[in-house]
């Protein structure tokens, strides 16, 4: 210790002593650049405060971006995002019946909420299912024919259903060539539309409108006005009778075309029709994907997917459900049912082959693989998926929707609520 201390003096001694003036020099020159240093730590942290805020504003730009460049691609028709591969296929003690009808279930729609769901059949009856608990919400029974001051109803075959996006109409037409309207919350009859002359196949609203599309076996479409009780126009260009129709925001509707082998795009404004051929037999059943891109079925067991811009189909599937009969003639299972998850690449079909299939598209819709079937027996007549893509809805009756060429008795016709069970997506490597 003692050494230390004197080898520290030693040093003291050595070094030139300073005076005062300086000294106090020293002290004023640390002043300075502490203050110095305060300044530069504050403009440190400003910058660091900015470049945190323009991370976050970037990061909200290219959020707010990507949403942007979603709604463009929807409103050009164009948007297609991918979730088909996510589908897990579910089991089938997953899938819920719902018994109600006495006949075939020919068709059903979805409340905008996915909290109700509508369902018609032969037995001219419509029930108000809910989704949650399964249990009928109301029954619109069958109404007798020319019966006065009785509720009001269907007295045929109930053959479509539309409900509008705002979930406040509904919209049945059945083989008496009617139209009824209903308040779809309480089941209320509001009016009747008359004018086609034969019955009525295929119901659509335009989306965000009250405006109602119309198709029937007389070939014509009409356009309805549901909110003001009104009817429109006619238009007229399919050589036979008209099987479905559908419609998204555009003031245009698409049709399947039955017999005369066409699916036509209709431009209500312009009073104009665009012809598509590509199927064999006749087109039963047709669903937009978006605004530019649709899939339909046929009797000759292919499914079609198209795009507005070309007359023949960008992906066709033969022999889509399979075949069937003895060897050496055998027959296609006939699509009777298609839907499309709005703005992507999930696509199902139905037939009578026992089963359900989800498909993908390919990019561009230029293909079209199957993914998963789903067991179900019976006449898939009907087939609408959920907005949120949560689940699918099937309508399965013992006979097709428009008629009795096969009975499958161990059939039982009933709505089948489907979940679509989403894989957990596996992280990228590296990430």
């Amino acid at each position: 210790m003692n050494e230390e201390i004197s080898s520290d003096s030693e040093s003291e001694s050595l070094a030139p002593r300073k005076t005062e003036e300086e000294e106090e020099e020293e002290l004023e020159e640390t002043a300075q650049e502490k203050k110095l240093r305060l300044a530069k730590l504050y403009l440190e942290q400003l910058r660091q405060q900015e470049e945190e805020k323009a991370e976050a504003r970037a990061f909200e730009e290219d959020q707010v971006a990507g949403r942007l460049k979603e709604d463009v691609l929807e409103q050009r028709g164009r948007l297609q995002k991918s979730v088909a591969k996510e589908i897990q296929a579910p089991a089938p003690t997953d899938i819920r019946v719902l018994r109600g009808h006495q006949l075939s279930i020919t068709c059903l729609v979805i409340t905008p909420d996915d909290l109700a769901i509508f369902s018609a059949a032969k037995d001219c009856t419509i029930i108000k299912w809910s989704v949650e608990t399964g249990r009928k919400l109301h029954v619109i029974p069958r109404a007798k024919k020319g019966a006065q001051g009785q509720p009001a109803g269907h007295s045929s075959h109930v053959l479509c259903m539309a409900i509008s996006s705002d979930g406040k109409y509904l919209a049945s037409g059945d083989r008496s060539k009617l139209i009824l309207i209903w308040e779809a919350q309480s089941c209320q009859h509001l009016y009747t539309f008359t004018g086609h002359r034969d019955a009525v196949s295929g119901l659509a609203f335009r989306k965000g409108t009250h405006q109602l599309y119309s198709t029937s076996h007389d070939r014509s479409v009409k356009v309805w006005n549901a909110a003001e009780n009104s009817y429109v126009e006619t238009l007229f260009g399919h050589q036979d009778a008209v099987a479905a129709l559908d419609a998204l925001s555009r003031e245009c509707c698409v049709t399947a075309g039955g017999r005369d082998g066409t699916v036509r795009v209709w431009k209500i404004p312009e009073e104009s029709q665009l012809v598509f051929y590509g199927h064999q037999g006749s087109i039963d059943c047709i669903h937009l994907i978006n605004e530019e891109h649709m899939v339909s079925g046929a009797d000759d067991g292919s499914v079609a997917l198209w795009g507005l811009s070309k007359k023949r189909p960008l992906a066709l599937q033969r022999e889509a459900h399979g075949l069937h009969g003895e060897p050496g003639l055998e027959q296609p299972f006939w699509v009777s049912s298609v839907a499309a998850l709005l703005n992507t690449d999930l696509v199902a079909t139905g037939s009578h082959n026992a089963r359900v299939r989800l498909w993908q598209c390919g990019e561009g819709f230029r293909q079209l693989d199957p993914l998963c079937d789903i067991p179900l027996v019976g006449f898939i007549n009907s087939l609408k998926f959920s907005s949120a893509g949560d689940f699918l809805v099937a309508g399965v009756g013992q006979e097709h929707r428009l008629g009795r060429w096969w009975r499958i008795k161990e059939a039982r016709n009933s709505v089948c609520i489907i979940p679509l069970r989403r894989l957990p997506v596996s992280p990228v490597a590296g990430s």
